[in-house]
């Protein structure tokens, strides 16, 4: 019995006429024109008729299914164009979506803190907002005294007290408090943000990152710190990198000294970022000073250790090649996504 093309033909075309979206038009697709649809088995199942009817039927078939084609693509324009209209074109591919990323100090701090994390320093914090004591005094730099002209305060607006608040200057009072509830010996990082009433250029800012240093014991020497020192930044860079010591002063380590590193934007050549001289000043340090350990209840005549306090800014100047470190609190997406 030959198969009625011109039916199935019909109930196509009747299907077609309601559909509505693109969905419904390749279901439709599928079930009359698809590998397994009904119009497509017909074709397939020609040769099983006798030969007088084959070549009928076969005509008949194949114009069914053109029409069929034409008008399933006429209704997929139309259907497409009626969605673009509206503002949405689901037939569009997917746009991907931009993840976040960590800012490059995020970064760089923790990868700081898992350094010496490794190196047996606990890493703690403290506040922001400072009060004189733990500031200043306890770091023997004490009122009116000359030394606080070093660091450039952003004090807090309040009644005149005897222990006044600030925005900190420096990481160094979290070791006061540190010291004030832990016995040594004693290994500690603190980074954090700092404050700083000053001018800023490509190396300075009012508001920056810092972290500062501290190990206590029997036995500590300016040799440890060094030894550390060398360490943290051969493990940074993944390389060897100079570093030279400079005679210095701060009023709560004695000796103290200055530590440069060589440039790495210019391989000690000169640029702009190390002021022509090849080097960077990367922190200050020195061997906790006496008065600093019988502030917080600490024999000196026992006990010495160095303390020592770097940018992070100025580091991830070095570990990502920046020539400006005002980039760092830009908010350009640009440089940002750099990293």
């Amino acid at each position: 019995m030959a198969p009625d093309v011109s039916g199935l033909k019909k109930r196509a075309e009747e299907e077609l006429k309601g559909v509505g979206n693109l969905k419904d038009l390749d279901e439709v697709f599928r079930k009359y024109l698809g590998r397994k649809g009904e119009l497509t088995l017909v074709l397939r199942s020609l040769v099983q008729l006798p030969v007088e009817q084959r070549s009928l039927v076969s005509k008949e078939a194949n114009a069914a299914r053109d029409e069929l084609r034409q008008l399933t693509e006429e209704l997929r324009k139309a259907l497409e164009g009626s969605v673009r209209q509206g503002g949405l074109d689901v037939t569009a591919p997917g746009v991907r979506i931009v993840r976040g990323h960590l800012h490059p100090l995020t970064r760089l701090q923790r990868e700081v803190n898992g350094i010496f994390s490794g190196m047996g320093f606990s890493v703690v914090e403290g506040p922001e907002i400072e009060d004189e004591w733990h500031n200043f005094d306890a770091l023997n730099i004490p009122a009116n005294h000359p030394s606080r002209d070093m660091w450039d305060t952003f004090w807090m607006k309040e009644k005149l007290t005897k222990n006044r608040h600030l925005l900190r200057t420096h990481t160094s009072p979290v070791q006061i408090r540190y010291m004030e509830h832990h016995e040594p010996p004693l290994r500690v990082i603190v980074p954090g943000r700092v404050f700083r009433y000053e001018a800023t250029d490509a190396r300075h800012g009012f508001n920056f990152y810092q972290l500062e240093g501290l190990m206590v014991g029997k036995q500590v020497s300016v040799a440890n710190f060094k030894g550390v020192i060398m360490e943290f930044y051969k493990r940074l860079f993944r390389s060897e990198v100079k570093v030279r010591l400079r005679p210095s002063y701060f009023p709560f380590t004695e000796p103290s000294f200055e530590v440069d590193m060589s440039c790495l934007l210019c391989g000690q050549k000169g640029c702009g970022s190390c002021g022509q001289s090849g080097w960077l000043e990367m922190m200050g340090a020195g061997m906790v000073h006496p008065k600093v350990f019988e502030a917080v209840g600490y024999n000196p005549k026992f006990l010495q250790g160095f303390a020592f306090g770097m940018g992070l800014d100025r580091l991830a100047m070095m570990r990502y090649k920046i020539n400006d470190a005002r980039l760092l609190y830009s908010g350009s997406l640009k440089f940002l996504e750099q990293f």
